[in-house]
């Protein structure tokens, strides 16, 4: 005899319940489709200037930039490289020595000139609030803007600075326009003023939330890779055409040139290895660095920007970029070498014509003799044979030089981006 332990009612009830179970999984499933649909987003860097400490009248170069700012805002225009559906402002007291306060600022899309776009002014807070005080040495993230920008868009970052500010962290060489204008004018559709700059002045990021898989690739370098010699608010420096040619990939670039740079020295900015960490090793989403650093080490020494310096040897040049080879690594990130480009008759008829000489070229050579066939870096740039006139390969190639012989024009900073072999920035070996 068997027992049933299930009467009538039980059976109708366990019926109902897996009726409701069933209906209730396909809704979790339902949702959890919608939830996969949806594409995750997350930070990523997509535009940046590398901080730099101003330097006194002594220098051979103007900061081009007041020693101190009070009651005036600052409106400063920067290119983005990828889009996002929200946006966060970073600006640096890296190198201040007392606090300073930002007393208001707002973002917009760019419009020409000093004006925005209309009806995309946003008010940028700081941990909530529209003032915030940023410690000496320390870097302040805004809190998330509701602001769309497209890749490639151009946005206007305003700043207000109520009390004495002293302007001691710089970006030298900004190759773009930006307004110094009394009194708040955050929110101004247009800034009216005679003063600018083309030096940026506190303003060393812009992040978006952008849509992954997403990546970034960051170029550190030397006045060439900053844009000395590319047309001021045409944003044509070789990282610009790089941006517009990896923006299709969902892949940022960003610009870790300062004019000056060096590999080992410091003067226009701290040299490479004391930076790597803070303009690559720490930047969101970063998978490639391309390192193009070394011809202001071989070049500067008695000159008057380093008039009692020692060229270095190739031994001590090597060692630098292996210790960058090693940190690179070390986070799991791509580095990828570029030669040095040809520098004959540089900066002739100034008072740093002696900038060239040919033993300075042969240390050059075997710089990039080493690039090219160390097996080291994890790919090569070869910008040298690019730019080097074939019948005087010690020169620019006349079409690509900006007329001082050592920095290219736009069309060469085209001609550098568009030789770049973009699979080989993120082999996997």
């Amino acid at each position: 005899m068997t027992t049933n332990l299930i009467s009538r009612p039980s059976k109708r009830r366990l019926a109902w319940f897996q009726g409701f179970m069933a209906i209730t999984l396909a809704a979790l499933v339902s949702m959890a489709t919608v939830v996969n649909a949806a594409e995750p987003s997350a930070w990523i860097g997509t535009w940046m200037a590398s901080p730099q400490a101003t330097w006194g009248p002594d220098f051979a170069f103007p900061t081009k930039i007041p020693a101190t700012l009070q009651d005036q805002t600052i409106r400063q225009v920067a290119r983005v490289s990828l889009g996002g559906k929200h946006i966060r402002i970073v600006l640096s007291n890296e190198y201040g020595s007392r606090p300073m306060i930002i007393s208001a600022a707002h973002v917009a899309l760019a419009g020409s000139g000093s004006a925005i776009v209309p009806g995309t002014d946003r008010k940028i807070t700081f941990s909530g609030k529209a003032s915030i005080t940023v410690p000496p040495g320390a870097p302040i993230v805004s809190d998330p803007i509701d602001l769309a920008v497209a890749p490639l868009a151009s946005v206007a970052i305003s700043v207000f600075l109520a009390d004495e500010t002293q302007v001691t962290t710089f970006h030298w060489d900004g190759r773009q326009t930006a307004y110094l204008v009394k009194g708040n004018q955050v929110s101004a559709k247009r800034i009216k003023t005679d003063t600018t700059t083309d030096a940026r002045i506190f303003l060393s990021g812009i992040q978006v939330e952008t849509a992954t898989p997403a990546g970034a690739v960051v170029v550190i370098g030397d006045s060439i890779t900053d844009g000395n010699g590319a047309t001021i608010d045409a944003n044509s420096r070789w990282p610009d055409f790089l941006a517009a040619r990896l923006a299709p990939r969902n892949v940022a670039v960003l610009n870790a040139g300062i004019s000056g740079a060096r590999l080992l020295g410091d003067r226009m900015g701290v040299n490479a290895l004391a930076r790597f960490d803070r303009d690559v090793l720490s930047q969101p989403r970063v998978k490639t660095v391309i390192v193009m650093l070394g011809i202001n080490d071989i070049s500067w020494p008695g000159t008057s920007f380093d008039p009692q310096g020692i060229k270095p040897s190739a031994e001590s040049l090597i060692s630098g970029y292996r210790q960058l080879i090693s940190r690179a690594h070390a986070s799991g990130l791509r580095i990828v070498g570029a030669t040095l480009t040809p520098f004959e008759g540089a900066l002739k008829g100034t008072p740093f014509d002696n900038y060239y000489h040919p033993d300075k070229d042969k240390l050059r050579r075997k710089i990039n003799t080493w690039i090219r066939t160390g097996g080291e870096f994890d790919a090569v740039i070869d910008f040298d044979e690019l730019t080097r006139d074939p019948l005087h390969p010690a020169r620019f190639k006349s079409e690509f030089d900006s007329g001082d012989h050592l920095h290219p024009g736009d069309r060469g900073n085209k001609a550098m981006a568009d030789a770049i072999n973009l699979d080989a920035l993120f082999q996997v070996d």
